[in-house]
């Protein structure tokens, strides 16, 4: 191996284990940088594209839906965009049967002949689909060459990694959207309390009463003049008066 496959190999594997990161992009986001990787780092690849699908609850996918795609070059865009609006080809058997296929000349190809049309347009002679599920979520990724045979299967495997990692870091992903809503949802809920705590105590010393009828009082006022409790803790606190 000489010095320039080592500095590659490494520059790989650095790039495929920044794609597990959380946080570092959005689900599209990740889509783009497995594409882009896929495309500049496995040898024979001229371009990929990569779809993210649903898959509720994990069950089989009579119709599988997908949510998002990416494309290296703007032609595998319109080939992808394309398949998905008809709703038939090599991407969405791949979705059902759970399995990699591929086609080492699509001239000699007789599955579907509307995307192997679009694909030679766009001069592509050989490509290969991988997927790959980490429920809830399912990615696919399609590599293409301009040759026959380009793609052999050393390329099927840094796919397989390259895909395998890229659905993770989207699982991360939502995830990590999830919890981090979460917290924002509870800090929200906080401060609120905060709030309202402070314009009971302010009504307290107002009307010489105790915490629950403070409480009380302030629910009545925001029942019959229809405004929120946390916006009329807001206007007590800030000495607006009432509305």
């Amino acid at each position: 191996m000489t010095s320039t496959e080592t500095v590659l190999t490494d520059q790989l594997a650095l790039e495929i284990a920044r794609l597990g990161m959380v946080g570092e992009s959005s689900d599209v986001g990740t889509l783009h940088r497995v594409t882009d990787l896929a495309a500049r780092a496995v040898p024979g690849c001229a371009g990929a594209s990569s779809v993210r699908w649903a898959l509720p609850d994990g069950a089989a996918v009579d119709q599988p839906e997908p949510l998002a795609s990416a494309a290296s070059h703007p032609d595998l865009a319109e080939v992808v965009d394309r398949q998905l609006s008809r709703g038939h080809g090599p991407i969405f058997d791949v979705v059902q049967g759970r399995a990699v296929l591929t086609s080492d000349d699509i001239l000699g190809e007789t599955r579907w002949p509307e995307a192997m049309s679009d694909m030679l347009r766009r001069g592509v002679r050989c490509f290969t689909t991988t997927p790959h599920l980490n429920p809830p979520v399912m990615v696919t990724l399609s590599l293409y060459g301009v040759s026959p045979k380009a793609l052999g299967h050393g390329q099927h495997a840094i796919a397989a990694l390259l895909i395998a990692q890229g659905s993770a870091a989207v699982s991360n992903s939502r995830q990590y959207d999830d919890v981090h809503r979460t917290a924002v949802q509870l800090q929200a809920a906080v401060e609120a309390r905060a709030i309202v705590d402070q314009a009971k105590g302010i009504l307290m010393h107002a009307l010489g009463c105790d915490a629950d009828e403070a409480f009380a009082e302030m629910r009545r006022i925001s029942q019959t003049r229809h405004v929120k409790l946390t916006a009329l803790a807001q206007r007590i606190v800030g000495h607006q008066g009432l509305p």
